[in-house]
């Protein structure tokens, strides 16, 4: 039996988009459609949310998700990390007498990710019986035709010799994390401290589509379009 945990971090404060986690997006709060996905999947657990907001966790449990504590504002700061509320939400639960075997974190700010995404993850870690799954997508644009630039701004040998001469179509697929799904054995989150196992490890690879990381005004202007055309 393998019961998940699924833990959905969401801090009130952001610079770049203040109250993204809360901002209606096609209808829902945001933090509800990741929320919801979650609740779709039958062999997840638990689904909690993270926050140190009020109004976050009023909206979480509204939408079915547990909040059973508040964080706190050390682990609510810009250089907290993930993997630091992770180990708190796990250890609080622990304390209460409820053990999970694997740890599922769901960042609300990809909202576009679909349940079917999230049991694809599932299934893929019993396959391969994985310490651990991790989404990716493909990359836009292949970073065989990125480079630095020095001072001047010169672009001799920007791109290498080799590459000149190939189109975009015969150079090798890239793939990037898209920050939608870890799904990790939670004997490994907390021996390792982290949500990205190193060994025995495998990518769920997602649509361009339902990988949308929303940051600023932009991704959210981007997912708002990407719904609305399956809402059409």
């Amino acid at each position: 039996m393998n019961r998940i945990l699924a833990i959905i971090p969401a801090r009130g404060g952001s610079k770049r988009l203040p109250r993204k986690n809360v901002l209606p997006l096609a209808g829902k709060p945001l933090i509800q459609w990741t929320i919801d996905a979650a609740k779709a999947v039958a062999s997840i657990d638990t689904v909690m949310v993270s926050t140190d907001c009020s109004e976050i966790a009023n909206i979480s449990q509204q939408c079915g998700a547990e909040v059973p504590y508040l964080r706190s504002a050390e682990l609510s700061s810009d250089t907290a990390s993930s993997i630091d509320v992770v180990l708190d939400v796990i250890r609080h639960y622990e304390s209460k007498g409820r053990i999970f075997d694997s740890i599922l974190l769901l960042q609300p700010t990809s909202p576009l990710r679909a349940s079917e995404d999230i049991e694809k993850a599932i299934a893929l870690m019993a396959d391969k019986n994985a310490n651990g799954v991790v989404s990716v997508t493909e990359c836009e644009h292949s970073p065989l035709w990125c480079n630095t630039l020095p001072d001047d701004l010169g672009m001799d040998n920007f791109i290498p010799e080799e590459l000149t001469a190939r189109r975009s179509q015969d150079l090798p697929t890239y793939y990037r994390l898209n920050g939608a799904v870890y799904l990790v054995k939670k004997e490994i989150v907390v021996r390792d401290s982290s949500l990205f196992p190193q060994q025995h490890s495998f990518a769920l690879v997602m649509d361009n589509n339902h990988s949308v990381d929303i940051d600023n005004e932009l991704d959210f202007k981007l997912a708002e379009m990407i719904k609305a055309s399956k809402q059409g």
